[in-house]
């Protein structure tokens, strides 16, 4: 059996299809914990139109998604869980292969496949994920860290499962922290977990804001506790590729600031992923940016 979490807030226009991508997979043996986190619209009711008894609606004050997840987590009935957010959508036989994944590789604990970006406007976008070790379907990501800073992140919130032991054994996903909380704790679970992966797109996340054009909807955190975190995990497990991960993660911020304007701060960012990775030509791309005169400007 599979527990499959999905945090809730403010979703009432996208939960019921969500809910139904869990009730119309290959696999049947789960339940649904929905953990409404405060909603103030109508996400709960709409929650509960979707009838099914192993859906279970968990209420609490809003507290963000990580306590939403943990609190999932801890309400979950069995060992394998899997998480889905509540405006995003699972293929058909998306928990079969997960299964599969669980069976086939029994060294493993966490349990990842790709995905698909669908954009507001109906277009697909498939992800790019480079450095696999393994040619066939589906093997064990041995360079995960490799992998994500030079793909998209091979792993994302909806195309994950792990053994509950596994996520338990990293404190959860890390509270406080309101960008980048899941990108730790898949940083966390490499360092301490073997992963296996499939290389089939089985979830599908619904993006908005992943154009490069496209103003981002929030700045990043002043205080960086996940640069801060990724660095004691380098120092801890000397994992190969972690210098250059956290060097995509500055240069995530640096891209964010740049396209809002923030030319200063951008350029920092910009100067922090260097010094992990002084050979990303991206990086220097973002410097000259942001040193063109405002009139050259393209944000």
């Amino acid at each position: 059996m599979i527990s499959v979490v999905i945090p809730l807030y403010n979703k009432e226009t996208n939960i019921a299809k969500t809910l139904r991508t869990v009730l119309n997979q290959t696999f049947q043996q789960f339940e649904i914990i929905v953990v409404n986190d405060g909603s103030t619209d109508n996400s709960a009711t709409e929650a509960s139109k979707v009838l099914d008894d192993r859906i279970r609606i968990v209420n609490q004050e809003n507290a963000g998604v990580s306590a939403a997840r943990n609190r999932g987590i801890a309400e979950a009935k069995y060992d394998l869980i899997a998480f889905l957010d509540a405006d995003d959508e699972w293929k058909a036989d998306y928990l079969e292969t997960q299964y599969t994944l669980y069976k086939k590789y029994p060294e493993c604990s966490v349990f990842a496949c790709n995905y698909e970006l669908h954009n507001a406007d109906g277009r697909i976008i498939q992800t790019i994920i480079k450095k696999l070790l393994f040619d066939t379907e589906d093997g064990i990501l041995t360079n995960y860290f490799e992998v994500a800073s030079c793909s998209h992140p091979p792993i994302c919130s909806i195309s994950i499962m792990v053994k509950r032991q596994a996520i338990q054994d990293i404190g959860g996903f890390p509270l406080g922290i309101k960008s980048g909380e899941d990108l730790l704790t898949w940083a966390r679970l490499a360092c301490n977990s073997k992963i296996a992966y499939s290389r089939k797109p089985l979830a599908v996340f619904n993006v908005e804001g992943y154009s490069v054009k496209e103003k981002p909807k929030r700045l990043p955190a002043e205080n960086d506790i996940v640069a801060s975190e990724l660095k004691l995990l380098r120092n801890r497990y000397r994992v190969p590729g972690l210098g250059k991960y956290i060097s995509t993660w500055y240069k995530m911020r640096s891209s964010i600031y740049m396209r809002l304007g923030q030319r200063r701060n951008s350029l920092r960012e910009a100067f922090n992923a260097l010094k992990y990775n002084p050979l990303n030509y991206k990086i220097y791309a973002y410097i000259f940016i942001n040193l063109l005169p405002s009139r050259f400007q393209p944000f």
